[in-house]
């Protein structure tokens, strides 16, 4: 398997912002300053990401299932339930080629201290 030499339009820039968004998340979450919604959000872009490159070929969905297994896990430890995981299907032990094991992000409400936008003139 080779990758090429260029990448698809804005996957490079991505792929940068991506990781110093980790290495910024790492600098501020220490073992006390995680939440069950900071913990999912990690394992759903890990899972994500982890995806996407499992899309490259068989041979690098076959390497990444690891991941998928250890996120599965993870969840299972933490009681965190997966869509997937309350039907009773283990989706994510396995990367299969294609991205088909990608899904959208969850997405959330803003929270419960969220009052709304202000619109006072």
């Amino acid at each position: 398997m080779e990758l090429s030499a260029q990448a698809g339009p804005g996957v490079e820039k991505a792929a940068e912002k991506a990781v110093e968004s980790a290495c910024h998340l790492a600098d501020l979450a220490g073992p006390e300053g995680w939440s069950t919604a900071a913990v999912e959000d990690v394992l759903d872009a890990i899972d994500t990401l982890t995806g996407t490159l499992g899309s490259v070929g068989e041979d690098l969905a076959q390497a990444l299932a690891a991941v998928a297994t250890a996120t599965a896990q993870a969840r299972r430890r933490l009681s965190i339930t997966v869509d997937d995981q309350a039907l009773g299907r283990d989706s994510a032990a396995s990367v299969p080629a294609g991205g088909s094991a990608r899904r959208p992000p969850r997405r959330r409400g803003l929270g419960p201290g969220f009052r709304g936008i202000r619109t006072d003139g």
